[in-house]
């Protein structure tokens, strides 16, 4: 900086100087191709990691954790930092299909859920992925598995949970945000215009009618019966009554659940290797793990970076601010 700012103001070199420092900055904000400058660090191909074990035989950890959505981690540049969590699962997915030493995988799961859609898509995702390549699915939680994450859950074939892992929380959830009152107060209206009594039914600054509420309601009872058949397809421990009965929205520690039927086995990640190994009928296995640079940890209890945070919008309360309105949530919300 001081030798540009020596040539600028020496008479010698000025109009040399400015003239460099005009074409330096042309190529910094116009995308010269001659070269290219990155100020943020890309997104590279995932890569294999061993955490734990030795041998041919690879069990595959993928991450279930945070909220569940799409959403990508966006830097202030704009760049993309990182995928979304549905597209790192069928990245990673897509990865071990190619390799037949993987002869399973560990969902490690850690979420009070998210979106419907992307619950379900991921639930989908590891269940055909299961039946495609003829390999076994064990779910392991950690802290929590709720709404979604037990949905994503039941592509398991065995679901482990830590002592004091809480599960559950069976059932979905909007929020409309009702800010008639504050606008009257602040002596503030919304005129509307629509081509039909309900094209604006979720609208934060009304409250529901009656046959709206009534419209909402059986869009989550919908997508309530979707969760409950999704439960009873999988966990044939369970009739239909049954879990008709658990899916109150309630949540359940390890010891309920496992009464329940809702788990398989209470154990600790280290016991729950152990049992994967004798299940599979192997004697070693090689715990693996897919990562980017940056990203990757040293054992067992490690695992990869949260996704961002809920977001609010307190206009419409929308926990996923990428899509307008309410979401519908498989969502523990204490």
């Amino acid at each position: 900086m001081k030798w540009i700012r020596f040539c600028c103001e020496s008479p010698r070199y000025a109009n040399k100087a400015r003239l460099l420092l005009v074409m330096l900055l042309f190529v910094i904000f116009n995308g010269c191709t001659l070269f290219k400058i990155n100020v943020t660090p890309s997104l590279g191909p995932l890569k294999e990691k061993t955490v734990s074990g030795e041998g041919d035989d690879k069990v595959l950890l993928i991450d279930i954790k945070g909220v569940i959505s799409n959403k990508k981690k966006v830097s202030a540049l704009g760049v993309e930092m990182s995928v979304g969590l549905v597209d790192r699962v069928r990245e990673t997915l897509k990865k071990a299909e190619k390799d037949e030493d993987v002869k399973a995988l560990i969902l490690r799961i850690n979420t009070p859920g998210g979106t419907v859609t992307s619950s379900d898509i991921i639930y989908h995702e590891i269940k055909t992925f299961k039946e495609r390549k003829k390999i076994k699915v064990y779910a392991v939680v950690m802290d929590l598995a709720a709404s979604g994450g037990y949905y994503v859950a039941q592509a398991a074939d065995r679901i482990i949970v830590h002592p004091t892992s809480l599960t559950g929380s069976i059932g979905v959830i909007a929020l409309k945000m009702n800010l008639s009152g504050l606008m009257d107060k602040m002596g503030v209206d919304f005129e509307v215009v629509k081509s039909g009594d309900h094209k604006d039914f979720l609208s934060p600054f009304r409250a529901l009618t009656k046959d709206e509420r009534l419209i909402f309601q059986k869009t989550i009872d919908t997508l309530h019966q979707r969760f409950v058949s999704t439960i009873a397809d999988n966990r044939k421990q369970l009739n239909r009554d049954e879990i008709e009965r658990l899916a109150d929205g309630r949540i359940y520690t390890s010891q309920q659940a496992l009464d329940a039927k809702l788990i398989d086995q209470i154990a600790y990640m280290d016991e729950a290797e152990e049992f994967i190994k004798k299940d599979l009928g192997l004697r070693e296995i090689r715990l693996v793990i897919y990562h980017r640079a940056g990203q990757y940890k040293s054992n067992i209890y490690s695992s990869l970076p949260v996704p961002p945070a809920i977001n609010f919008n307190f206009i419409n309360l929308n926990f996923i601010p990428e899509t307008p309105g309410p979401n519908f949530m498989y969502l523990w919300m204490p």
